[in-house]
């Protein structure tokens, strides 16, 4: 009976702790910001550097209390639903899809989102239209009328892109035979005489463009002129200027003439300009973590933060790249602070 009375008064001093323990636990939850991050899916780019970032602010932001966290995602397309729905509090988009996604265009048309905003260019994705040297007369992007190419897998953002700038050329696929290859397989299509060229943007170097090099592929990578560069963005404004150093690829010693687009890192106008502000200041006072998450982020810089941008930025981004002393474009102040 002793025994059982015991029993009985244990569980109960079990219950009561844990009942305390489960409330103490809320009420410190209550206190932290949850902030989630879309990315894409988790053999990429995205994701790798989106939980990066994550781990930074968690440790960083603690005072704050402030915990984020990377989710994986389909992509940019899927990131801009996961904000609208505020099933995601930031996100890594495609700065085309970001554009599009602002404006209400092509996937979007019907339903733009108004609400977005851009926190910072992250890195971009260089555009590496590659040819073959027996179809290159003029050394840039205009000859790709007529040949074979490949515009990269179907519906994939290579794809889309690629797309998106032979409209801005003139071009759509019926001015090519298009094939819809991987870029080692577009390489390996070329190296036998099945392909002509192929569209392959990714950030620098990308390794099937090494080996194409490096396996004396008789093909170039093709410039971009600013023209070129004024027409495509005329259609979607989301590229800009960019050059490959001479050396990036072997026996190329000559600076190339590109373009890129970025890679960004986005948000709605409804987080709150205080949390969007520290996430933005703690992210570049700590860029040397960042560089050790992946090849890639490397790229950041303080100075290279608004390249490319079209969304307006979010009011607790502008705030800090202000008071960093960066110049900002009157394109991209947020309709907020103005």
């Amino acid at each position: 009976m002793i025994k059982r009375k015991w029993k009985i008064i244990i569980s109960i001093l079990t219950l009561i702790f844990i009942t305390i323990v489960g409330v103490q636990t809320a009420a410190v939850n209550e206190e932290k910001k949850f902030i989630s991050v879309a990315t894409a899916s988790t053999g990429g780019t995205y994701y790798p550097i989106g939980v990066g970032m994550a781990n930074i602010w968690s440790t960083k932001l603690k005072e704050e209390k402030i915990q984020a966290s990377g989710q994986s995602s389909a992509g940019s397309i899927e990131n801009i639903e996961l904000l609208r729905e505020g099933e995601a509090h930031l996100a890594i988009l495609q700065g085309l899809i970001s554009s599009q996604a602002y404006e209400g265009e092509s996937t979007f048309e019907g339903k733009r989102y108004e609400d977005l905003r851009t926190i910072s260019m992250l890195w971009p994705n260089v555009e590496h239209f590659v040819l073959m040297n027996d179809k290159v007369k003029t050394g840039t992007i205009e000859e790709l009328e007529g040949t074979q190419f490949s515009v990269g897998p179907q519906a994939s953002g290579t794809e889309q892109s690629t797309v998106v700038m032979m409209e801005g050329l003139g071009l759509t696929k019926k001015d090519i035979s298009p094939e819809y290859l991987g870029y080692s397989d577009t390489v390996s299509a070329m190296r036998d005489g099945r392909l002509d060229g192929g569209s392959m943007p990714a950030g620098i170097p990308i390794s099937a463009v090494t080996d194409m090099y490096a396996s004396n592929v008789k093909a170039t990578v093709l410039e971009v002129t600013d023209e070129q560069l004024d027409a495509i963005n005329a259609v979607s404004n989301s590229w800009y200027r960019y050059i490959i150093p001479g050396g990036t690829y072997p026996r190329i010693e000559e600076d190339i003439q590109t373009i890129a687009q970025p890679n960004l890192l986005s948000t709605s106008k409804e987080i709150d300009e205080e949390t969007i502000y520290l996430l933005t200041k703690a992210l570049y006072e700590n860029l040397d973590e960042m560089y050790e998450v992946h090849s890639s982020a490397k790229d950041m810089t303080l100075e290279t933060a608004l390249d490319g941008v079209s969304v307006p930025l979010h009011a607790g981004a502008y705030k800090y790249f202000k008071e960093a002393g960066v110049d900002i474009p009157e394109n991209i102040i947020p309709p907020e602070a103005k």
